[in-house]
């Protein structure tokens, strides 16, 4: 099975410090929509694994992100894509689950759920607990510089020795895609 695991804020949509608590505050980055659509064109599968701790912090409640949610299939589905699942951690950072990133919880569930392993599946994502979480199950680990991903490398200068760095999410998926002969 081709496999591609996304995070969403700062890979897919823009990235907000308080999170994306309204289908209003929703805007795709530019291209990241048809990257995705360029990756299910190619037989992958795409699937979204994301922390929202603004679940737990009362910023937004399970409608709100159900809502936020709706709007990426609505705007996908227009240019004809899909993901085939978005995963969520609705915890904080202090709550000790398994599901938060950097913790392998949430990518342990996609592979469960999935019933595949994730060994060398591209996992993208825009911060050090994205990297971390995918090194954790040995996944293939794709840092975009949009969202946080420019401040990421530039508070972790070594990460770049140890994962893929890419511009944004339509980067990675020609990269993947040249790999492949897609």
């Amino acid at each position: 099975m081709k496999l591609v695991v996304l995070d969403r804020d700062g890979v897919i949509n823009g990235w907000r410090p308080e999170g994306v608590a309204s289908p209003d505050q929703w805007e795709a980055i530019p291209g990241s929509l048809e990257a995705i659509v360029r990756l299910n064109q190619a037989g992958y599968r795409v699937v979204v694994a994301t922390n929202q701790s603004g679940i737990a912090r009362g910023l937004f409640d399970l409608g709100d992100l159900h809502a936020v949610h709706r709007k990426l299939h609505s705007a996908l589905d227009t240019l004809g894509g899909r993901v085939d699942a978005i995963l969520y951690c609705p915890h904080r950072d202090g709550d000790e689950c398994d599901c938060r990133k950097p913790k392998p919880g949430l990518l342990k569930n996609v592979a469960k759920r999935l019933g595949t392993e994730l060994v060398d599946v591209p996992v993208v994502g825009d911060a050090l607990r994205d990297m971390q979480a995918a090194m954790a199950v040995g996944a293939r680990p794709f840092l975009v510089r949009t969202g946080k991903g420019e401040r990421t490398l530039d508070e972790n200068p070594a990460l770049a020795q140890h994962v893929t760095v890419c511009n944004d999410l339509a980067d990675v998926v020609d990269q993947l895609l040249e790999d492949t002969g897609s």
